[in-house]
């Protein structure tokens, strides 16, 4: 029965599309399911018993499911029916395919639980939102066993390409815990990953001591500046090469050198509330200029005309004022997408209204028709800037970054990363330059910076160049010869990490976009470690290793040990970062610590009597 309701669902899907044949019952039918092993010791099989429930499979919609075990009087072994493993876990309601079909939804294409919920529905599956959310936990955990149980397979794949390039990352929201993540920059598979209280070595050097049991040692390894990652990788990997990422190598640098300076121009300018009161400035105007269409076109033909003249000169001033204010509030969008020390949008923006404060006080003493009261907007404009340029500190901190910014893009040219009026951003990789080139240009800027009295008695100066000399060995990678079936193949380790960079957020974004939340803390406390595994999944190289010639994810999970996915699943709720609920709600108490005191003195009371 089970053949024939699928085969006719088969054949009318062609004419109607997605469709479940429980439209063709009042009730769900039953379905029965016996095992395909008729005998054992030489003996017919005994029936032991039948067990009923109720299933949903996406393509044949809800039924019930009667599995008649079999039981060998022999050996005493029971068989069930492999056809109805096929469809659905054991003891489970949902098949594979409506598991992997959320996964992938929520994962992928990154919809809501709700969306999900709804979309499932249109297809007569009756699903919760809750329901989706575990469903979504067991893909991750059928993945994650599923790409260990692949990682004999994923290592020889590896090793066919010459071995692989470990690079390390580690992401959180301010608080713990860290998700920390390996990915191989030439297959580019994710090859682990796993949550952290904290960057310290003896939390890192378990999870790596893992990469190398299930994958084997790494060509070489690229990772940011952390003390930590350093001294796990070390530990771990005491023989391969090590690199440090020369994008983190110059973002640390340029934090160094330029970041005090600049969070006190940050906090000056939010002292002053400049930007909120320019942009109500801007506002006020722009009902002006609604109120008068033509002006606009009128102040563009005077931009690129300034000798042509028209009817509304008496508006000039407004409309002039309201470009002006745009002008200095672009300054805050300066950037070239590679975020601080790279892109300083609070320094330009701060230089543009020091700049048009000084060009205001030209401007508004020109009076068009003679009269002053034209001239208004201006001088409305120019009395919201007056605080702004009046502030010593402020001047003054603009004044020593402002020799430091070109040092530090003599570096960064130096090291042909991160080129200002880059259009890539944190997707490029850096400059297409051999290492020995920029190892010298390097070298030079170095002894540039020593040469120069002035600058190499600069506290800040002096530690960049402690920072070029402490880890120069970490970061010019010859390449690096290795041994392929081919013969050998030389491999040039990338100089940066942004392919983790890149992982980390987009991982990050399609969570926002699901929850639509900027704030990531909570989700990394609730989400399964391994979750990141998902990204393997548009890498088709990858999917073809884990799929292991079947025919697709459904299949590929369904030979997986029901026992070790809910172990899995029932590890991860023993998590030691999660709060039991039972001590959430009392430490919520009021007055908890003197209710501790309570205690203590009760106990002692009792104790002494």
């Amino acid at each position: 029965m089970f053949a024939l309701i699928r085969s006719l669902a088969d054949e009318l899907s062609r004419f109607v599309g997605r469709w479940s044949p429980a439209f063709l019952f009042a009730e769900p039918p039953t379905v029965y399911f016996g095992p395909e092993q008729k005998d054992c010791c030489s003996k017919p099989l005994k029936v032991l018993k039948t067990k009923r429930r109720n299933v949903v499979t996406l393509h044949i919609g809800r039924f019930n499911a009667a599995e008649t075990i079999g039981m060998c009087n022999g050996c005493r072994r029971t068989y069930g029916s492999q056809e109805l493993a096929r469809l659905v876990p054991p003891g489970c309601n949902f098949g594979y395919d409506i598991l992997v079909y959320v996964g992938q939804a929520l994962f992928l294409r990154h919809r809501r639980s709700q969306e999900i919920s709804h979309e499932l529905a249109a297809q007569n599956v009756c699903i919760s939102p809750s329901e989706v959310e575990y469903l979504a936990k067991k893909f991750i955990v059928y993945l994650a066993i599923a790409h260990r149980q692949a990682a004999p397979a994923i290592k020889r794949a590896m090793r066919a390409n010459g071995g692989y390039i470990l690079h390390l990352d580690a992401t959180c929201d301010g608080k713990e815990p860290f998700l920390m993540s390996s990915l191989d920059s030439i297959s580019q598979i994710v090859l682990g990953n796993v949550k952290l209280p904290s960057e310290k070595a003896e939390t890192i050097i378990p999870f790596l001591e893992q990469i190398k049991r299930l994958f084997g040692e790494p060509i070489a390894s690229v990772h940011d500046m952390g003390a930590g990652i350093l001294k796990a990788v070390r530990s771990v990997f005491p023989d391969r090469p090590d690199f440090i990422c020369h994008y983190h190598f110059l973002r640390d640098i340029g934090k160094d050198l330029l970041e005090q300076d600049y969070d006190t121009i940050r906090k000056r300018l939010r002292k002053h509330g400049i930007a909120g009161k320019l942009r109500m400035h801007a506002r006020k105007l722009r009902q002006l200029i609604d109120d008068h269409p033509q002006l606009i076109d009128d102040f563009r033909r005077r931009v690129e005309h300034p000798s042509a003249s028209d009817s509304s000169i008496e508006l000039i001033p407004a409309i002039s004022a309201y470009g002006l204010v745009l002008w200095a509030l672009d300054g805050k969008n300066q950037g070239d997408g590679y975020g601080f020390p790279f892109d300083r949008p609070q320094v330009v923006f701060a230089q543009r209204l020091l700049s048009l404060y000084r060009q205001l006080q030209e401007i508004k003493k020109l009076q068009l028709r003679g009269q002053w009261r034209d001239n208004r907007p201006l001088y409305k404009l120019s009395n919201e800037l007056e605080a702004v340029f009046s502030d010593k500190i402020l001047r003054r901190t603009l004044t020593q970054m402002e020799p430091k910014i070109p040092t530090f893009d003599e570096l960064r040219q130096a090291m042909r990363i991160a080129p200002k009026s880059g259009s890539q951003g944190l997707n490029g990789d850096g400059m297409d330059t051999d290492m020995e080139t920029i190892e010298g240009n390097v070298r030079t800027f170095r002894q540039r910076l020593a040469d120069d009295p002035k600058r190499a008695a600069d506290k800040g100066y002096q530690k960049m160049i402690d920072q070029i000399d402490k880890y120069w060995e970490k970061l010019f990678a010859d390449p690096i010869q290795v041994d392929t079936p081919e013969g050998k193949v030389a491999i040039q380790p990338q100089r940066t990490n942004n392919i983790m960079e890149r992982f980390f957020r987009d991982f990050k974004t399609g969570y926002r976009r699901k929850t639509g939340h900027n704030g990531m803390s909570k989700t990394f406390q609730a989400m399964l470690a391994d979750t990141p595994l998902v990204k393997n999944l548009q890498n088709e190289s990858y999917v073809k290793i884990l799929l292991d010639g079947k025919p697709s994810l459904e299949a590929r999970f369904a030979e997986i040990d029901i026992a070790s996915v809910r172990k899995q699943l029932n590890d991860s709720r023993k998590s030691p970062e999660k709060i039991p609920a039972t001590i959430k709600k009392i430490i919520a108490k009021p007055r908890f610590p003197q209710i501790i005191t309570h205690i203590f003195s009760h106990a002692t009371h009792v104790a002494v009597a």
